[in-house]
């Protein structure tokens, strides 16, 4: 049949073509402000960032490089200082310690980080291995450096914490340490500029076990022809310039000699130090405890048993030694 309305029917299709291209795009206009708002009240989330983890092996080179001094102090500081703590076991004395001395180094307008170094592994404790690793760690970041038991607090304001200009500078002086009073001794407490450290080759990381680290130090210092300096016109003594917080009965120290331990450490090492500690970094957290920020370092330590058998005297064949010949040194 034919079509006797032909022009109506053209225009009809006309009209019906521009109201749907009317709707479509009236819809894609709501549709993208209700997206648009959706996206702009959205929270993003830590799950929606999917960041590599790092490992922390073995390596010569530093092992971060973060600022890691307090920023407050920044002006005030031309130095920086890394406190390097060797320990294990020790969470109520680390408790106290932490806060306690960033205080006192805040007093002295000394720009510095706690680095609680943490023996994780399995061998007895190496306190001048783990001092070594410290070194590696905060190198780049600091230009000296304070080797600090975590149970030695200083009470008297006049021990300053300043840069060692003149050579390394023995805080825990043995005329004012509560126990230890012998001439060479230069434990407790040691500031020593990084570039000297790297002169000695560090420590030596054949004490396994508790004592005569430092004294062996000492001896490195001497043929370095380092001149040890000492704190002058102190007005305290032995009973009241530190605070002891070691617990003799609590804590006992592992004093055990398996071995030729007591022959050889009883001599100057020549063969390790700084150059050839060997460890692995399982974690490293940073933390503050009661707002003191501190970095945690978990190390597990290597050892050479055909040149240290007694870093684990539980070993089959490590025969024990009595203590009773030991004359040098007798700290409990």
């Amino acid at each position: 049949m034919p079509n006797l309305f032909p022009r109506q029917s053209c225009n009809l299709n006309v009209l019906t073509c521009k109201v749907w291209t009317a709707k479509f795009f009236v819809f894609c206009i709501i549709f993208t402000f209700i997206i648009g708002c959706f996206l702009a009240i959205s929270p993003i989330t830590l799950d929606d960032c999917r960041c590599p983890s790092q490992s922390y092996e073995k390596t010569t080179e530093p092992h971060h490089k973060r600022r890691i001094y307090d920023e407050k102090l920044e002006a005030q500081s031309a130095h920086k200082l890394a406190v390097l703590v060797p320990y294990r076991d020790r969470f109520e004395e680390l408790l106290t310690f932490a806060p306690y001395i960033h205080e006192f180094l805040n007093n002295q307008k000394i720009s510095h980080h706690i680095y609680v170094l943490n023996q994780v592994d399995h061998y007895r404790f190496n306190r001048a291995s783990l001092i070594n690793v410290g070194f590696h760690i905060a190198r780049e970041e600091c230009d000296y450096i304070a080797m600090h038991d975590v149970d030695l607090l200083p009470l008297n304001p006049q021990l300053h914490y300043s840069y060692p200009d003149t050579g390394p500078f023995h805080i825990a002086s043995p005329d004012l340490h509560p126990r230890y009073h012998y001439p060479t001794f230069v434990g407790g407490i040691l500031l020593i500029k990084r570039e000297h450290f790297e002169d000695v080759n560090g420590m030596s990381n054949k004490y396994w076990g508790w004592g005569l680290e430092d004294d062996e130090f000492y001896v490195r210092l001497k043929e370095a022809g380092l001149n040890v300096t000492r704190p002058v016109n102190i007005t305290t003594g032995t009973e009241n310039t530190f605070r002891h917080t070691h617990d003799r009965t609590y804590r006992k120290r592992d004093m055990t000699k398996c071995f030729n331990q007591r022959d050889v450490t009883r001599r100057r090492d020549r063969q390790t130090g700084l150059a050839d500690v060997v460890y692995k970094l399982t974690n490293i957290y940073e933390l503050q405890i009661d707002r003191a920020p501190v970095t945690v370092v978990n190390i597990e330590l290597s050892c050479d048993k055909k040149l240290t058998p007694w870093c684990d005297c539980g070993d089959t064949g490590g025969k024990k030694q009595s203590n009773a010949t030991s004359t040098h040194k007798s700290k409990q």
